[in-house]
């Protein structure tokens, strides 16, 4: 991959509206269950990011037919549950942790050997939290050492593997996802307990291609996902909504550039997802949800954001794991806030496709602001400094990347990205859309 460079200019003012690409979350698990589901599943809005491109390449390396992707339409003609074919060759994820751990999970439960293999960063990212349960239940798999890719899976050959009730020792929908996945190829019932609720779109999938899953609230943070064996998934149609964790990116940018006005339309609006916007209004954003509805069981809207003064505030946990992925961007916020913002129970950041923690600490101390990384979280003094120009390093991180372009709006003068071709992994058309809303960035 060549090395691509933005250089940002400051003082833009976002106006206009938009739509960014398809969720990556639900994209991804459409090819997976579309694959896995009997008759000719279509999708629409889907996303043509690196990571998602991974997902459908893999499927159709295990026999399914899959059309497309044309201007974000896929059909897929589902194999069934047994259906997939084993692959020639190792099935390369490239830097998608949620591809890795949710193929995991199906393909635990074939009967056929395979192996998966990723990027540079996804080589280096912790798959035992996937290898643990799975292994529970009757799966084998090994990993290189120290738990990290590749991961080279044994097909179950004439046993299937065994219902389990696992409790997450982590909030991962991600880890949730390759449990109940590999539930459906398991005898009996299979259970996620999780400490603190996470994205919840393989539920909603799962149930929308008619196969049951039933969510429990247990107390005020803990949620129970199970579902039974052996059952089938029915071939249906799925128009993905626009990304939150992109249309991100956009509403900070408006949150924090003077006279802003602008509307991203057909946002994912899942409750399991919204973590950046409660935490946007907590600190003081004038945010607007309109046109509200239900698109194949995901509610959207279009999000209307304007300028207001900001803030800086506790983070209430409750609401981390609700924005996880968005943190990059919420902390260049929060240097433009008014005051501390804290960020505490947030561990996770450090294990993503870099430690998002410490390399968002560092490039926001590059531009001059005031922020110090903790073991689980960062304590930021903001308000106080304009970004001053520097040459940021973005550790082959795309919502690095993207948010530090961000960053850009309010500085004193240019500021360089370096690092930035991973942005294709997520969100191709990104550059084309930030300048379009008023921004000025240069692609070197």
């Amino acid at each position: 991959m060549s090395n691509v460079t933005f250089k940002v200019q400051p003082n833009g003012t976002i106006k206009g509206r938009i739509r960014v690409p398809g969720d990556k979350s639900i994209s991804h698990r459409s090819i997976m269950l579309g694959a896995i589901a009997e008759g000719t599943t279509t999708v629409t809005g889907f996303l043509e990011g690196d990571d998602s491109l991974a997902t459908l390449k893999a499927f159709q390396d295990m026999g399914v037919e899959i059309d497309g992707p044309n201007n974000g339409r896929v059909t897929i003609k589902g194999v069934g549950l047994k259906g997939l074919k084993k692959p020639i060759n190792p099935l390369d994820m490239g830097n998608s942790g949620t591809a890795m751990r949710l193929m995991a999970g199906i393909l635990a439960g074939q009967d056929f050997d395979c192996e998966l293999i990723g990027d540079a960063s996804l080589s280096k990212r912790p798959m035992k939290r996937v290898t643990d349960p799975l292994r529970l239940m009757g799966a084998q798999i090994e990993t290189a050492d120290g738990g990290t890719p590749p991961l080279k899976i044994t097909g179950t050959g004439s046993h299937s593997l065994k219902g389990i009730d696992y409790v997450l020792p982590m909030a991962s929908a991600q880890v949730k996802s390759c449990v109940l996945l590999a539930g459906l190829y398991a005898e009996g019932t299979t259970s996620a307990l999780e400490p603190a609720p996470t994205r919840d779109h393989t539920e909603r999938m799962l149930n929308g291609f008619g196969y049951p899953v039933t969510s429990e609230k247990l107390d005020n943070q803990r949620m129970k996902a199970c579902l039974q064996g052996g059952g089938r998934l029915t071939a249906r149609h799925i128009d993905v909504p626009s990304d939150i964790s992109s249309a991100a990116f956009f509403i900070a940018a408006a949150t924090v550039s003077k006279d802003s006005d602008l509307v991203v339309e057909h946002v994912g609006m899942n409750p399991t997802r919204v973590g950046i916007i409660d935490i946007l209004k907590l600190m003081g954003a004038d945010i607007q949800l309109e046109n509200v509805h239900e698109v194949g069981g995901e509610p959207v809207a279009d999000v209307h954001v304007k300028y207001a003064p900001l803030k800086g505030i506790a983070i209430p946990e409750s609401l981390v794991a609700l924005a996880i992925d968005e943190f990059p961007v919420l902390f260049v916020v929060a240097a433009t806030a008014e005051g501390q913002t804290i960020l505490t129970g947030a561990e996770e950041l450090r294990v993503k496709e870099s430690d998002r923690i410490q390399v968002m600490a560092d490039a926001l101390q590059a531009v001059g602001i005031d922020a110090m990384p903790t073991k689980d979280g960062m304590v930021i003094n903001g308000g106080k400094q304009t970004p001053q120009s520097s040459e940021i390093q973005s550790h082959h991180d795309h919502r690095i990347s993207m948010a530090m372009t961000i960053a850009g709006l309010n500085a004193a003068s240019e500021i360089v990205i370096d690092d930035c071709a991973n942005v294709n992994t997520s969100f191709p058309t990104f550059i084309e859309l930030i300048n379009k809303v008023g921004m000025k960035v240069e692609v070197i």
